[in-house]
């Protein structure tokens, strides 16, 4: 029989190499010249080749500029087992350089234990079109605002060129097998040039005694709303097409690959109204008969939720939405033999009469499917009156619904047993005597970020440290975990401009095309493993009586209860970071 180490081991090669597989053969694409090219770089005075150089990830480099940095040849990494640890190469050169690759060496302990090259990863950092926060969620022209390009794509092609005259940052994780024997090991990083040694950097990796588990057992609550529909439209497939399911699986293993706890469903036509590049079909399909009652077909819900059930993401259904944006709904008329669209405030006689029986139809299909438990009716920043008397309706006709809520009317104390999720925006509170019922009741309670919040987020313009900040902060308010509302909502062309009609440059989303990821999302992704350390050390000092370490943790996450920018929060995040190891030693 296999232990319990070993098959959490094989589960996560299985992930990683489930995403690498199914990332080959994406296409390459030219990103968009820099708007603001660097016009004091001495180029001319750059030695000729490919310089190469080890940097620290939270920094950020200008395409076009010479990176002013010393130059370091090793990377001493330290991290749990399972963990996922991460650095940057930037590599720049005055002369064009083609074909640049990286090979890693396998992993050696002095003790000649070995853990294979192939948990390491090398992925090349392109850049997209980004603005500034400026008015945040105000509508935007695209000449009102300073354009620039910043690198944020984390691409997985297995080499590239650099072009005369520019740097191009060179993003490495390893992900620390769950079975490594805890001790430091050496590894070789070859940097190619069509396909010869160029130069080689060292890795010391200490892998420390203690255990991370897998994402999906993570206890930090991370909800991003997906939107499959952004998926066909990029990729012109038919939407729920073979083609576009081979398209979701990378995509969205990644989010759960994150820990991702929710499954975003929408039960009727556009619950956002036409906000994003591609609004929300219904993933239910509502049919008023000639005889005038009613069919509902959920075979598109049903594929979705099971599709993502199987790929980890099982632990809540988000149901959108029973108060959509301009309360409008939609349904097939077969009489009139055309698709209607009717307003309905809650609490009228038309929102009544057209969502009783929906209600009753969607109750007992959850039931059903056994999803009943973990569905929840959700909804985004209703107001109080509209929520009561959705609420009305529901404890009529299917009292036993739960109800998601993102709430920027601070109103939750109007219905504190309905919300059994609940998230507030940043800078708002939970009363304490609240959150502490919500937690003896076990109900979620998360915080979100939005246009509104120059600090902290995750726009394409943001500093990396931010994304680490986010679980951080939660930690230290006492929340369940950090929502956001756009895991892909991609403008017209993501790889490129990131920049959009309205909210600030990567608003929208975290990932791109083609299961390419992000900086921002492997920040994020950074900052809930530490939310899981801090989570895990927690207990432990508690339970082991170490009441020294236990105030030191305590005081280290306190620290990130703050609502302004801190002046040195690249420092302020790195510190914690080796404060926190250090702690698990």
């Amino acid at each position: 029989m296999i232990n319990k180490a070993k098959g959490i081991y094989l589960f996560l090669i299985f992930l990683l190499f489930s995403e690498s597989l199914l990332s080959q053969g994406i296409p390459d694409y030219k990103e968009a010249p820099d708007p603001h090219p660097d016009r004091n770089a001495k180029w001319d005075q750059a030695a000729k080749g490919l310089h190469a150089s080890l940097a620290n990830p939270l920094l950020k480099f200008s395409k076009g500029a010479i990176p002013l940095i010393q130059t370091e040849e090793t990377w001493n990494a330290q991290g749990w087992k399972g963990e996922r640890v991460f650095t940057q190469i930037i590599l720049w050169s005055a002369d064009s350089i083609e074909k640049i690759e990286c090979k890693f060496s396998d992993f050696k302990s002095a003790s000649s234990k070995i853990l294979p090259g192939t948990i390491a990863k090398a992925r090349f950092v392109r850049n997209v079109l980004t603005d500034e926060f400026g008015g945040g969620c105000d509508k935007r022209k695209p000449e009102d605002f300073q354009v620039s390009l910043v690198s944020d794509v984390l691409d997985n092609i297995n080499y590239i060129s650099v072009s005369p005259q520019t740097s191009r940052p060179l993003w490495l994780t390893i992900d620390i097998p769950s079975a490594a024997k805890p001790g430091i090991y050496n590894a070789t990083l070859r940097l190619l040039i069509k396909s010869k040694v160029y130069k080689e950097f060292n890795i010391v990796m200490e892998v420390i005694d203690q255990q991370l588990p897998v994402a999906a057992d993570w206890k930090f609550y991370l909800d991003m709303w997906q939107n499959p529909y952004a998926v066909s439209r990029y990729h012109q497939v038919k939407p729920w097409s073979k083609e576009h399911w081979r398209l979701l699986k990378p995509l969205m293993l990644m989010l759960a690959n994150a820990g991702q706890k929710t499954i975003t469903t929408t039960i009727n036509k556009r619950p956002w109204g036409t906000q994003t590049e591609d609004p929300y079909e219904s993933m239910v399909t509502w049919v008023k008969k000639i005889d005038g009652t009613w069919a509902y077909d959920y075979s598109i819900f049903d594929k979705w939720v099971n599709f993502m059930i199987g790929l980890g993401i099982k632990k809540q259904i988000n149901c959108y939405s029973m108060v959509p944006w301009g309360n409008e709904f939609y349904y097939f008329d077969e009489k009139k033999n055309k698709e209607i669209k009717v307003e309905a405030l809650p609490g009228s006689a038309a929102y009544i009469k057209l969502l009783t029986p929906f209600l009753k139809s969607f109750k007992n299909h959850l039931v059903k499917k056994g999803w009943n438990k973990i569905a929840l009716l959700a909804m985004d920043e209703r107001q109080p009156e509209q929520m009561k008397a959705m609420l009305d309706l529901v404890n009529k006709i299917a009292p036993e619904f739960g109800i998601s809520l993102a709430d920027d009317h601070k109103s939750y104390k109007l219905y504190p047993d309905q919300l059994k999720d609940l998230s507030i925006s940043f800078g708002n509170t939970i009363e304490e005597a609240d959150l502490n019922y919500r937690k003896k009741n076990k109900m979620i309670s998360t915080f979100y970020v939005s246009c509104q919040h120059a600090f902290p987020n995750i726009h394409t313009f943001s500093s990396p440290s931010e994304a680490v900040f986010l679980p951080w902060y939660a930690m230290a308010v006492n929340l369940d975990g950090f929502l956001y509302w756009a895991y892909n909502n991609w403008v017209t062309n993501p790889l490129v401009d990131s920049r959009f009609r309205t909210w600030p440059a990567g608003d929208t989303y975290v990932v791109y095309p083609d299961a390419r990821s992000s900086i921002r999302f492997e920040m994020l992704r950074d900052g809930i493993e530490d939310a899981e350390k801090i989570r895990i050390l927690r207990k432990k000092f508690i339970s082991e009586n170490q009441t020294d370490k236990l105030r030191m943790l305590n005081d280290l996450v306190a620290s990130f209860n703050v609502k302004d920018r801190p002046a040195q929060l690249d420092e302020m995040v790195q510190s914690a970071k080796e404060k926190l190891n250090n702690l698990s030693k």
